[in-house]
C-alpha cells in the first residue's frame, strides 16, 4: 500500500476512535496529548510522510484496536511498531 493511502487509512482510524488529529508546523515530532481534556494526536505536517505514519502508528498502540475495523495493511503497519523496541 502506498504511503499516502496508508496515511488516509490511519486518519480514518482516528475518527473511529473519536480522536482529532491536529496538524501543525514546528520543531516537534508529534504524538498523543490532552488539549482542554480532549485526547488529540498532534502531527507535524512538515515532516516526511514516513515520520507522520510512524507518529500515528505509535499513538494507536495506546488504544484497544481489536474492535476497530481497519484494512489489513493498516493493522499490520501498526502492529509492526508494537514489536519494535523503541
Amino acid at each position: 500500500m502506498k504511503n499516502e493511502k496508508l496515511y488516509s487509512e490511519l486518519e480514518e482510524i482516528a475518527k473511529r476512535l473519536g480522536l482529532r488529529i491536529l496538524k501543525g508546523k514546528g520543531d516537534f515530532l508529534g504524538g498523543i496529548c490532552k488539549v482542554h481534556n480532549e485526547t488529540v494526536i498532534v502531527v507535524n505536517k512538515m515532516k516526511p510522510i514516513e515520520q507522520r505514519l510512524k507518529t500515528l502508528a505509535n499513538c494507536y498502540l495506546e488504544f484497544d484496536l481489536d474492535k476497530i475495523y481497519m484494512v489489513p495493511a493498516a493493522r499490520a503497519f501498526i502492529e509492526e511498531y508494537r514489536t519494535l523496541d523503541l
